[in-house]
């Protein structure tokens, strides 16, 4: 294909619609080979599609006239080849990181809602965090209170000195805990039975996402520790290595957008309004764009104005001040947080400088920018 594109000795731009992941291996060949590659956003192809021949009827043919048109029109995107540009790893391992966490909580709300209820109710207050391996190794070794209490006290105590970890008061903590057990109400079911063997299966799954979740932070940091981009953006509050390394994985080199209004488009947080005739609707944010971002952006700007000394916190308390229990009013706020978090990551990468935490600059038009 690439030489029968250079047999032509023209200039080549090969415009294309993304398909899940399967568009990227011929991308990057045809991109390699030098030729100039443009994307065709799927909602910009279907809108152009209906309204060029009138018709919501859809096929490859009428698709590849259409993605020609946009190409003509100029109506097409920059593609950006992660690989090219050296954030492949990066988004690897965000990915990963994001298939792992959400299912390390669902195991543990299957743990917290179904097993404990039925087997050791009593349990759960020793639960502190998701994230720490203790109380699993804990259960995986007496999934119930009668493994507990048929062991005197103070050898319940030596035997499971070393499952719980470096503990303060470990030995008022398992006293606690085997009194707890003499006490509970759970199910008696046998130590040999299926319903055991199946809670320590979904406890050493849980356990091997526990250290799976590890794995992924711990590389994440040795990989992005000395970019200098990684650095400025973890001087932001509310973002911390996960959500760097997420926005640097979506995002790219942040330099490639010139304003800050570009970026929020990529993110979805751009301005749209519904206008017709006199009618002119409330101005919201579009959510066309890349929801992992503007998911990041959301949850580091929730972060930061529970943080105590940041222009987020006070942007976000001089936004409510006005009716702090208004549900809507406080929703807004959060909106225009996230906003303002992803100009912040912007303006930071783009500038080369680390947030300074009560600094508001001034824009083009001369109104402070919040």
């Amino acid at each position: 294909m690439v030489s029968a594109l250079a047999s032509y000795d023209l200039p080549v731009r090969i415009g294309f619609e993304a398909t899940g992941n399967y568009h990227r291996p011929l991308a990057h060949h045809l991109g390699q080979a030098g030729l100039e590659l443009k994307l065709v956003s799927s909602v910009a192809l279907a809108r152009t599609r209906e309204a060029l021949h009138d018709s919501w009827d859809k096929n490859d043919p009428k698709d590849a006239q259409v993605i020609l048109h946009m190409l003509e029109i100029g109506a097409v995107q920059f593609f950006h080849d992660p690989l090219a540009v050296g954030t492949a790893d990066i988004q690897e391992l965000s990915k990963t990181h994001e298939i792992v966490s959400p299912s390390t909580t669902e195991l543990w709300h299957r743990i917290l809602t179904h097993y404990l209820p039925l087997y050791f109710p009593e349990a759960e207050r020793f639960h502190r965090s998701s994230r720490t391996d203790w109380f699993l190794a804990f259960l995986e070794k007496y999934p119930t209170p009668t493994m507990i209490t048929t062991m005197p006290r103070d050898a319940f105590i030596i035997d499971a000195w070393q499952v719980v970890g470096r503990k303060v008061s470990k030995e008022r903590l398992l006293s606690d805990v085997y009194a707890t057990a003499a006490a509970s109400v759970g199910l008696p079911i046998h130590a040999d039975s299926d319903a055991v063997r199946m809670f320590r299966f979904v406890l050493a799954e849980g356990r091997s996402l526990v250290r799976q979740r590890n794995e992924i932070e711990v590389r994440a940091v040795d990989l992005l520790s000395d970019l200098p981009d990684y650095q400025l953006l973890t001087t932001i509050p509310g973002i911390g290595p996960i959500s760097a390394m997420t926005i640097l994985a979506e995002a790219g080199d942040l330099r490639r957008f010139r304003h800050h209004r570009q970026f929020l488009k990529v993110c979805g947080m751009d301005l749209a309004t519904e206008q017709s005739g006199m009618f002119r609707g409330q101005s919201r944010i579009s959510k066309y764009g890349n929801a992992r971002l503007r998911r990041t952006l959301w949850m580091a700007g929730q972060t930061a104005v529970l943080k105590r000394t940041n222009s987020f916190r006070d942007t976000f308390e001089r936004y409510i001040s006005k009716d702090r229990h208004n549900a809507h009013l406080r929703r807004k706020a959060y909106t225009a947080i996230a906003a303002k978090m992803a100009r912040t990551v912007h303006a930071v990468v783009m500038h080369g400088e680390p947030d300074r935490p009560f600094f508001e600059g001034v824009s083009p038009g001369g109104r402070t920018s919040l």
